[in-house]
């Protein structure tokens, strides 16, 4: 426990805890520059054919090149790509999308749309956007990162997304009318990752913006998570948010739950929260305790701890990665190396695979280019630079272009077994699956920044430190920087500066006798305040704020020789 809190202090954790490799150990017989670039032909041969064909649509069919609105027309494979560009380098096309958008992207309008997906891809998305938009080029407005279009257009989604959570117990519903709001009549049965899938996103969103209404909302919905658990400390499937009561009563780290558990490791770790962490590793313990068998995890039933489905699914292949983001790396090394086997064994992984036989679930044989292993083994390579995670990275590359590419881009993988496909590129393929791929192979990336490179910026609340690393993923991999979170809260001493600055300003007005005048300003025939006593009693009042709170520039003491940015400052800890 107290090795997992060092490392929640640091937003570089990762780097600090991975192993020391010899010159050259990680890449042998494999040319890591020829796969980088083979990665960035897939992203272009896809998004391409998405702009020649799918444009304005949410997703490219890659059988028919045409397109489809899936998840509330958004043009949603554009937002999701956006961050990856840069990631590509490829500042020009960036600056080109974010025009596009500006000028198009309309969330009035009479659509029902998924509330965790537009949170993750649309809301994700833009804030990612947003914070990455001056590393490139973009001719930011002044006030940024406290401001600017991709941000008013965040905070517009997402407040299309609040009146779901308008239930007795805080828990949103699944779908919401982003003209309307909740529908009459619509089913109050949401999945566990459908309501602790927030936090990242409207954290940043109220940080960003001064509203605390976006965190109080996600606070409250893993709060409510939390307190309906088992007495066994497990958490089900689907929850009714009316009543509270469970409706699918699995429990496991996969489908309907996974991203529950993985934003409680990364709030905790942007948020510098420990009791988002604590909540996470109470979970971790029962999830050990009831779920694992020989570095598999099975479903069981919530209340009892029975196995009820011994079966491994894609999604799941998250959580090596986060495992790692705990330090957790011999564990994470194995479960993963359990998952590869499946890989290797189809060329993919199935959507569902029984661990007992050994082989697929009747109609769940599918691979839709998930990127859920893949985003494990870049977590792990940061962590070990073993030379197995590169390896995944070559199967995946070698078996996405063998079955998936078509004329007209990558198509979902309908069956395994036989290699049929589907009409459909759903949006994570470039928004993830790329990116992980890419940044697996592309070391130098500045997304692996460990702090030795930032950027200070001026906000209308003094100088901010920037792209100082140790960014966090959001779970369709739309990176924020930590940092930015600390650039705009105006905390009361600064406040209180500000203040005192205008009473000395007015004061030193009058006794120049202009006539400049504010509502606090002594009246006709009142002397004005002396500047001198101004100033004492302003540098009275911050020296007993700083009595009651944490200097700004505290820093969590660390075990460990690593770089952080914290609250917008870099500190390099020598001891």
């Amino acid at each position: 426990g107290a090795a997992v809190l060092r490392c929640l202090g640091s937003l570089l954790c990762l780097w600090a805890l991975r192993l020391p490799a010899g010159p050259g150990a990680a890449t042998r017989g494999l040319d890591v520059a020829s796969y980088r670039e083979r990665v960035r032909a897939m992203f272009y041969h896809a998004y391409e054919h998405y702009l020649e064909s799918a444009f304005p649509y949410d997703e490219l069919r890659p059988l028919t090149c045409d397109g489809q609105d899936t998840w509330g027309s958004f043009s949603l494979t554009l937002i999701d790509a956006l961050d990856t560009l840069l990631i590509l380098g490829n500042v020009s096309e960036f600056q080109r999308v974010v025009s596009v958008l500006q000028e198009g992207l309309d969330f009035d309008t009479d659509v029902n749309a998924s509330v965790f997906e537009t949170n993750i891809r649309v809301v994700g998305g833009l804030l990612s956007a947003h914070l990455l938009s001056r590393k490139a080029g973009v001719q930011v407005e002044a006030g940024w990162p406290c401001s600017g279009p991709l941000l008013r257009m965040a905070e517009e989604a997402a407040r299309k997304l609040l009146p779901a959570f308008q239930t007795p117990t805080g828990m949103p519903y699944g779908t919401v009318n982003l003209l309307h709001g909740v529908n009459p009549g619509e089913t109050p049965v949401t999945c566990t990752a459908g309501i602790g899938t927030f936090i990242v996103e409207f954290a940043t969103l109220s940080h960003l913006t001064g509203d605390p209404v976006f965190e109080d909302v996600a606070r409250k919905a893993l709060k409510a998570l939390w307190k309906n658990r088992s007495d066994i400390g497990l958490v089900g499937n689907h929850i009714d948010v009316i009543t509270a009561k469970w409706v699918a009563q699995d429990a496991g780290i996969g489908a309907g739950v996974d991203s529950y558990f993985e934003y409680l490791v990364k709030g905790a770790i942007l948020l510098q929260d420990k009791e988002l962490m604590s909540m996470f590793l109470e979970y971790n313990k029962a999830i050990k305790n009831y779920t694992k068998f020989d570095d598999w995890y099975l479903w069981v039933q919530m209340y009892k701890g029975t196995v009820s489905m011994p079966v491994f699914q894609s999604l799941e292949a998250y959580w090596p990665g986060l495992q790692s983001l705990i330090g957790d790396v011999d564990n994470a090394m194995r479960t993963f190396l359990n998952y590869y086997t499946v890989w290797k064994q189809f060329g993919g992984l199935p959507e569902f695979y029984n661990i007992p036989q050994g082989y697929t679930v009747d109609k769940r044989e599918g691979y839709p280019l998930r990127p859920e292993l893949i985003e494990s083994a870049m977590y792990l390579y940061r962590a070990t630079r073993d030379p197995t995670l590169l390896e995944l990275g070559r199967d995946a590359v070698e078996s996405i272009e063998k079955i998936s590419k078509v004329d007209c881009g990558f198509a979902t993988i309908k069956d395994l077994r036989d290699h049929r496909l589907d009409n459909r590129m759903e949006s994570f393929f470039l928004a993830e699956t790329i990116k992980y791929l890419y940044l697996l192979f592309d070391p130098d990336n500045f997304i692996h920044n460990d702090g030795s490179n930032f950027d200070v910026v001026v906000t209308p609340y003094g100088e901010c430190v920037l792209d100082a690393g140790g960014y966090i993923f959001n779970t369709e991999a739309h990176p924020i920087d930590p940092a930015a979170l600390h650039c705009c809260r105006k905390r009361k001493e600064e406040q209180w500066e500000v203040e005192d600055l205008m009473r000395e300003f007015y004061s030193l007005k009058k006794t120049k006798k202009f006539t400049l005048r504010r509502p606090s300003d002594p009246g006709e025939g009142e002397s004005a305040e002396d500047p001198e006593d101004a100033k004492k009693a302003g540098e009275k009042r911050r020296e007993n704020f700083k009595k009651s709170s944490h200097s700004l520039l505290s820093c969590p003491s660390q075990s460990f020789n690593s770089k952080l940015a914290v609250l917008g400052q870099v500190f390099l800890d020598n001891t």
